[in-house]
């Protein structure tokens, strides 16, 4: 559910803006606002599990973000919809690490915990492709609130049957380290404002400049929370390793990439091909099994080859996808604008995914491989956050410049929801709307690009890992891997 949950908006996310009345840029909070809390809070949901009892959070985190579910889609306004959001990506950030730990004290270790976590790996993968589906036909048959009201049946029943079939868990003395949790999230939160409000107002704009302000005293604060808390929520000895470093660095240049990616892409093939969600969703499925062949490739190989080429190659391939898509325009077709791209970034990151999360937990003692690869997901989901708002800065200059090129100069500085009502009141032609988007969202890729190649100079010139680091790990990344999709 809560790996769906990332997908199956996405798709509504053109609705979602009509209904709302959401700008472009504004509605990249729609996403960002379930990651930022999300990844932000992830480590303290596993703390709490471990303190409080695992059983008691996840049911907690479970309820939470069943409630949270039901706001969001009985949500009449943009704020409310994003408070929403964030109240979900809280519960998600309880349940999910709480869920896992559940499954390895609920089997014992052997062939019984195995089958377990496969069944958990496999379900989770799933959920990526089912919200797309479900996603494309609840917003086409029913309504695009829907695709949050699914959530509270389902959220019900687990919260029902999980005192039936799941034991508590032994609770562990510990603190709280709520500081570091509150200062990380809420100064990722204010650099991401910090783009998005320069994407509408300019760098010079006041508040833009006082959210990059607030995110570095925020971000300085939480790394001197870190240093001196007896129980940090985010370790900082384990950035003292450059093999473990270079994997953070590497999933976070990727997962921005690969967020922004997936929002204008759903918006191009919607506004620009005029594609029904159905449709939309069905798009995107070929882009899963690209995933998958990467990742099955690299697991088979990984004992022969070792990790390092894999990353390589994988953000190399990644760098070629995200250039491809730089070439989009308004007369790109779904095969040679959309697909081809997307299967070939895809699989470059099929590539990196289980190569990354067995080098994040190389090296470092059991009882932390769970911190370690925690940090990655937080990591990926605030990198995907961090990515999406930079490419919609980018964005917003591109498609104003565009427009200002076809309209008066007074509308220079509009908003792209302000000029397509210019251009619908003045009865410009469809094409020039057309025109303007996907000039601004192809400019938008030069960012992920950009980001891609970082994460390619990272997996040749810093992570240095060897095949005999990684002996023996592939139970501990199972274990660990990755729980937010």
């Amino acid at each position: 559910m809560v790996v769906l949950d990332a997908t199956i908006v996405n798709i509504a996310l053109p609705h979602i803006q009509k209904a709302l009345a959401f700008s472009t840029t504004d509605l990249t909070w729609v996403v960002s606002a379930y990651t930022l809390t999300f990844g932000g809070l992830l480590l303290l949901g596993g703390r709490a599990g471990d303190i409080l009892g695992r059983r008691r959070v996840f049911m907690a985190g479970i309820l939470l973000f069943t409630v949270a579910s039901l706001l969001g889609g009985l949500a009449q306004e943009p704020w409310q919809l994003l408070a929403a959001r964030a109240l979900q990506g809280i519960g998600g950030a309880i349940a999910s690490p709480t869920s896992l730990a559940l499954v390895t004290t609920t089997f014992p270790e052997g062939p019984e915990r195995n089958r377990a976590f496969g069944v958990f790996a496999a379900v989770s993968a799933g959920g990526g492709a089912v919200g797309l589906l479900a996603g494309g036909m609840l917003t086409e048959w029913l309504d695009w609130r829907w695709v949050l009201f699914v959530n509270v049946p389902i959220g019900l029943i687990i919260a029902f049957l999980t005192p039936r079939y799941i034991a508590e868990s032994e609770r562990h003395p510990g603190r709280f380290d709520v500081a570091g949790a509150l200062t990380s999230t809420l100064g990722m939160a204010s650099l991401v404002y910090g783009f998005i409000r320069a994407s509408e107002q300019g760098w010079r704009d006041g508040l833009t400049i006082g959210s990059f302000v607030a995110a570095v005293a925020l971000l300085v604060a939480f790394a001197q929370i870190e240093r001196h808390a007896k129980e940090p929520i985010t370790p900082l000895r384990m950035f003292a390793d450059r093999n473990r470093s270079g994997t953070y660095v590497l999933m976070l240049s990727l997962a921005a990439a690969m967020f922004g990616m997936f929002f204008f892409i759903v918006i191009f093939v919607q506004d620009v091909l005029n594609y029904s969600p159905i449709k939309a969703g069905l798009a995107f499925l070929p882009v899963t099994v690209a995933i998958a062949v990467g990742a099955a490739l690299s697991q088979r190989l990984l004992p022969v080859l070792g990790p390092k080429p894999f990353m390589a190659a994988g953000s190399a391939i990644a760098v070629v996808g995200l250039g491809w898509q730089t070439l989009l325009s308004p007369d790109s077709s779904y095969v040679g604008g959309v697909l081809g791209p997307m299967m070939v970034f895809g699989f470059g990151m099929g590539l990196n995914f289980v190569t990354v999360t067995l080098t994040a937990v190389s090296g470092v003692a059991p009882h932390e491989a769970g911190a370690a690869s925690g940090l990655l997901n937080a990591t990926q989901q605030v990198g995907g956050s961090l990515g999406l708002s930079i490419l919609t800065t980018v964005f917003g200059t591109a498609s104003r410049d565009a427009a200002t090129e076809k309209l008066p100069d007074f509308m220079a500085h509009a908003t792209p929801e302000q000029q397509a009502v210019f251009a619908r009141t003045h009865q410009l032609p469809a094409p020039w709307s057309h025109e303007v988007l996907a000039h601004g969202i192809s400019t938008a890729f030069l960012p992920a690009v950009a980001m891609a190649v970082l994460a390619l100079l990272t997996a040749l010139l810093v992570i240095r890992v060897r095949k005999s680091d990684l002996e023996a790990l592939s139970g501990t990344a199972a274990a660990a891997g990755p729980v937010g999709g």
